[in-house]
């Protein structure tokens, strides 16, 4: 009976929550800066009858959605940043959708059921890492099981998250002109060249699971002037915290060959906060797999033992300190990855619009199996 009110909640709300993912897709904003998006999700919530705190943890783009009082505590994350340049090609606006309707679902029957439902609007989960900042200010500490789903090209019931950190690497040299009198000059961006030779050549000895990425985001300013300043934007993945620092050692050599061949001097600023690696709780995807599968979703892959995809996400830190999972949900997207822009207009279909629908109808399914599942329930409690 429960599974069917909240599935009856989720679908007389489906126009608005298809609309609401149009309204994030048509709009996107880069982390910490989802004005728009953040406030059309907190609305949403309001208009459901959710009592909505904005500006929580001191950040303007998140907020906190409650509704019920029962002794569970269940928290939807819902993620609304874009990325630059390709706009919503990671489907933050499917995630936000779909967790605003798998709160709307579970509040149907939260009296019912003893539960107090909870939609966390978290910023910036594209680097920046909104839910580690709401950690730290407690916004989970008093809850007993935290979920979303991420849209992929493929369904499954989870990936490999890997820790990473974000970090800037600059370089400070001295001008000078580049025919005349190179020699006076201390070139910046030869030292960060250096660097990324360094790192191309470490590449063929990294563990498995371990990763680095880069882009240069300042080189100069002029091809006759020796670069005064360069600055290279890293991320650093491993498969867990530990192996990370292990990493950083070696990446910290690379750097400094640049500035040592040079004589530039090198700086190394972090930017957000480390994301941690993930633990899934088992039971919570288990009533996932079940509800999921009743709508006609299929994990074949998982099934076959098919190597995961390696991502990393803030969802990862939650996990860590609540019984968590952040499962992939399958949309079209005709060969697309995340962070394309092709995977950006998969985001905004008949398709993608019936995976908003599909995600708030499992995520509820699983609350509502979580919190009428007397073993889980009492482990998700005892936690407290």
């Amino acid at each position: 009976m429960s599974l069917d009110v909240a599935r009856e909640a989720i679908e007389a709300a489906g126009p608005e929550l298809i609309e609401l993912s149009h309204f994030i897709h048509a709009h996107p904003e880069i982390g910490y800066e989802e004005y728009l998006s953040a406030e059309a999700v907190a609305l949403a919530a309001e208009k459901a009858g959710f009592v909505v705190e904005r500006g929580i943890a001191d950040l303007p783009t998140a907020f906190r959605a409650t509704k019920g009082s029962g002794e569970l505590r269940i928290v939807f994350c819902a993620e609304y940043d874009a990325l630059p340049d390709v706009g919503h090609a990671c489907g933050h606006n499917i995630i936000a959708a779909s967790s605003l309707g798998a709160a709307i679902g579970l509040a149907a029957v939260a009296d019912e059921i003893g539960v107090t439902v909870v939609l966390l609007g978290t910023p910036s989960e594209e680097g920046g890492g909104g839910k580690i900042d709401l950690i730290n200010a407690g916004y989970f500490h008093d809850v007993h099981a935290a979920m979303m789903v991420h849209p992929w090209p493929s369904e499954r019931l989870e990936a490999i998250c890997l820790a990473v950190d974000h970090f800037d690497v600059t370089y400070e040299g001295k001008e000078a002109h580049a025919s005349a009198a190179p020699w006076e000059g201390v070139n910046a961006l030869d030292a960060l060249t250096i660097a990324q030779v360094a790192v191309s050549l470490l590449r063929q000895q990294l563990r498995p699971g371990d990763q680095v990425h880069s882009i240069i985001t300042e080189g100069g300013a002029a091809a006759n002037i020796i670069p005064r300043r360069a600055v290279g934007r890293y991320m650093a993945r491993s498969l867990t915290a530990a192996r990370l620092a292990q990493l950083r050692d070696r990446l910290s050599g690379c750097f400094e060959a640049g500035a040592r061949a040079t004589g530039a001097t090198l700086s190394v600023s972090e930017i957000g906060s480390a994301f941690s690696h993930m633990h899934s709780d088992t039971a919570l995807l288990a009533h996932y797999r079940a509800a999921a599968e009743e709508l006609g979703r299929s994990f074949s892959l998982d099934d076959q033992g098919a190597p995961k995809p390696t991502i990393s996400t803030d969802m990862a830190n939650v996990s860590l300190l609540v019984p968590s999972i952040h499962p992939l949900l399958a949309i079209p997207t005709h060969g697309a990855v995340n962070h394309q822009p092709e995977f950006t207009s998969a985001c905004a279909t008949p398709e993608a619009d019936q995976a908003v629908l599909d995600g708030a109808v499992v995520l509820a399914h699983t609350a509502v199996g979580a919190a009428t599942d007397a073993a889980l329930r009492q482990r998700l409690l005892i936690r407290s």
